[in-house]
């Protein structure tokens, strides 16, 4: 077994792979060349097209027509884009007009409903007791604008109304270009022709976000809880009050009645709470929201009723605002949701992805990730079985990578999503060690895996046992695992009980089912709180789940199966570590310090 002595020759190993290699490069060559056009700020990448052509003219991409009619339609979904940007930006200007005369108005008419119930109120003080029956009479005879006991529902509903008139309508957004939606078989092409489109919209396009289906849940569940931690602390609501409210001339009782007012119209609108983290979804925290939206969404699945009810809202709403979607799947949109979970919210989305996306197959059949392993060194990162003579090859490989980087072993805490920790128990300036057991044997989730990918641009696991359906919730978290340490372009080396190839193997016990899948993590106190996802699309505070079915069938699992293991397989490739060092957020980090 072929071995590589340092990290610095590791991850730069393709230098030494001469002319023989260059002529078997295949898709991922071209993915890895527009994302590190992405790092040059001054460098312009080709057309999508021309790149596609380009690299197949050179031999480094077999040409595949099934990818060339995708990179045709991305190139015209391109040049469609710059237009729609200036158009974009003009409506923003035109809405963010519209939002403050309208807010400048609302404020206006609480104002008047506010003075009227003060001068109501001086009426009262200034009759005695004598009086009160004649005053009752004349108040009742008296019709303000909102009038006494009306619910604060109705009330809001006419000062919506109201709005309505003075104001207008809200403007009318563009017609944004169809995005596409590309499915097809593992290895096939799909992921690095969306990063073709994702590199390619730089500088064409001012907001535009890249996400995996792991780290898009996550940050839904990051701005889900967000939004409900400050309607509970109420943080927002107090800033507004103490702005405006708080210095107006008005008694404390007027007063306490327009925080009312203002309270209500929060909960009116946290009552539906995915529109509003569909709107932070991808402009959060930018000082300029003007412009159009991209989104690329690789690997679009419903493992969970969560997962429907949350991409449903999310990206119903992204698309009926504007936003221009190129996502990738295993599946075609109608076939996503075979177990008919939440059937009727579920298809409100597809009907919303057929209006507003063209829908590619990529039909090709070829694996193309193994075609760069056949063509390539033997593998050199995955040692099996776990015998004597594998073992001390993974601990010689250990040493060496760690003797490279200085040397010293120490323990991390790294910090994860919702204020929660990771102990790393081995590292070293950016490696890290792990057992199987320690990351796959506990309750731990995506969240956990993408702060260690995040942080480590190369990982040691052993001892990995062959997974079935005896052990079905740590085969999934692996699976999870994998696409999270292939997403963030890790350098993996692993010591196993079998091939990559064997590394699965199907039981007849049922299908894979991982209690992770249908929770979601927030905070509660400084401490970890799992909410569990029911059946029927509720979330409750704590307990276990209860009505779930079956959400998985064989065929998921297979599709997660043959995705886990070609992308293992790519990851022991020279063409993949080249890339290590040019696309790890470690090194990016690093490299962005130095400048």
């Amino acid at each position: 077994m072929k071995k590589v002595s340092s990290i610095a020759s590791l991850l730069l190993y393709t230098a030494s792979f001469g002319e023989r290699g260059a002529s078997h490069y295949n898709n991922k060559l071209l993915s890895y060349t527009v994302r590190s056009y992405s790092l040059l700020p001054s460098a312009t990448p080709p057309g999508l097209l021309v790149q596609y052509r380009k690299l197949i003219e050179q031999g480094k991409l077999q040409h595949d027509p099934f990818q060339e009619k995708v990179a045709v339609a991305l190139e015209n979904l391109l040049g469609r884009l710059d237009q729609y940007e200036k158009d974009m930006e003009e409506y923003h200007v035109k809405l963010a007009n519209w939002e403050k005369n309208r807010e400048d108005k609302r404020r206006k008419l609480l104002m008047e409903e506010a003075e009227q119930q003060q001068q109501q109120g001086d009426v009262w003080t200034s009759v005695n007791k004598h009086q009160k029956n004649l005053v009752e009479r004349l108040m009742f005879w008296r019709k303000p604008d909102v009038e006494p006991g009306v619910g604060k529902w109705v009330s809001y509903l006419n000062r919506e109304r109201k709005l309505d008139s003075l104001v207008g309508r809200c403007p009318t957004a563009p017609l944004a270009p169809k995005g596409l939606y590309i499915y097809g078989s593992v290895g096939s092409g799909k992921t690095m022709l969306m990063d073709m489109f994702y590199g390619a919209t730089e500088g064409i396009v001012k907001h535009r976000q890249r996400f995996h289906f792991h780290e898009a849940m996550l940050k839904i569940n990051e701005h889900m809880h967000r939004l409900w931690k400050n309607q509970v602390e109420e943080k927002s609501l107090k800033s507004g009050i103490s702005s405006w409210i708080m210095n107006l001339p008005l008694d404390m009782k007027v007063k306490e009645w327009l925080a009312a007012e203002e309270r209500y119209k929060q909960e009116v609108q946290m009552k539906n709470i995915l529109p509003a983290v569909a709107d932070k979804f991808l402009v959060d925290q930018q000082e300029d929201n003007r412009g159009a939206n991209i989104l690329c969404f690789d690997e679009i699945q419903t493992v969970d009723v969560f997962a429907i009810v949350a991409l449903s809202g999310i990206l119903s709403r992204l698309l009926s605002t504007g936003t221009v979607l190129v996502a990738t799947s295993n599946r075609a949109p109608n076939d996503l949701n075979q177990d008919g979970m939440q059937r009727e919210i579920f298809q409100k989305l597809v009907v919303k992805l057929e209006k507003h996306c063209e829908w590619l197959q990529v039909e090709s059949e070829i694996d193309y990730r193994r075609k760069i392993a056949q063509s390539s060194i033997d593998q050199v990162h995955h040692f099996w079985p776990l015998d004597s003579n594998a073992l001390k090859e993974f601990e010689t490989m250990w040493s060496q990578v760690t003797n490279q980087l200085g040397g010293q072993i120490t323990s991390q805490t790294i910090p994860v999503m919702f204020g929660r920790t990771l102990e790393v128990p081995q590292s070293c300036n950016g490696v890290a060690r792990f057992t199987f057991e320690y990351l796959c044997g506990r309750p731990v989730g995506a969240a956990d895996y993408i702060a260690v990918t995040q942080n480590y641009h190369t990982v040691f696991i052993s001892d990995i046992p062959v997974m079935s359906m005896r052990i079905r919730d740590k085969a999934r978290r692996f699976i999870t695992l994998v696409d999270e340490l292939y997403n963030h372009h890790c350098c993996l080396f692993c010591s196993a009980a079998a091939s990559i190839d064997d590394l699965f193997q199907g039981t007849e016990e049922g299908t894979l089912f991982d209690l992770e899948s249908f929770q979601f993590e927030t905070e509660m106190e400084g401490t970890k709180l799992r909410r569990d996802v029911l059946a029927e699309g509720s979330v409750s505070s704590g307990g276990a789940p209860s009505g779930i079915v079956s959400m998985l069938s064989g065929q998921e699992e297979m599709f997660a199966f043959r995705r886990a293991v070609s992308r293992l397989i790519e990851m022991q490739t020279p063409l993949y570590l080249e890339g290590v060092r040019s696309l790890h957020p470690y090194f990016q980090n690093n490299n962005s310090k130095n400048t």
